[in-house]
């Protein structure tokens, strides 16, 4: 036994530890399916007539006699144009050493358009959307 004790004295208080106390929040997330969404596309088809111009280039030819000779008599003339007609010279070789220029192709081109009808099938997709609630969660308790 201690002497203080003996002596009728009370013992000095000892030193209590207090605890401190700390608060902390701790967040977490958690993923909660809030509805659902159903999607589905139709794709409408229609038939459309579109009027068409269609461009294609036609040929005239036209064969021109010209029967002379050429002047220099060694190098044959070379094609040429007159406005939109292409010449081009056709020569023969005689005897003589000398072209004659035989005939001229005389050739124009034209443009020519015409309208035809087609018809074409053309699509247009729409979409419908569908919303759905979350499931609700099922209560395990009986209900009577």
């Amino acid at each position: 036994m201690p002497t203080d004790e003996l002596a009728g004295h009370s013992p000095q208080p000892s030193p209590q530890a207090i605890p401190i106390v700390e608060e902390r929040a701790i967040i977490q997330r958690e993923v909660v399916e809030s509805g659902r969404v159903r999607l589905s596309k139709t794709v409408h088809e229609h038939q459309e007539d579109v009027d068409v111009i269609l461009r294609h280039e036609e040929v005239q030819v036209e064969r021109v006699a010209v029967n002379q000779f050429v002047a220099d008599g060694v190098e044959p003339p070379v094609p040429r144009y007159e406005g939109t007609t292409l010449i081009v010279p056709v020569v023969r070789e005689i005897v003589m050493k000398r072209l004659l220029v035989v005939e001229e192709l005389h050739i124009v081109k034209q443009q020519v358009e015409t309208h035809e009808v087609e018809t074409v099938t053309l699509r247009h997709e729409e979409v419908h959307v569908e919303r759905f609630p979350a499931p609700e969660t099922t209560n395990t308790s009986p209900t009577h």
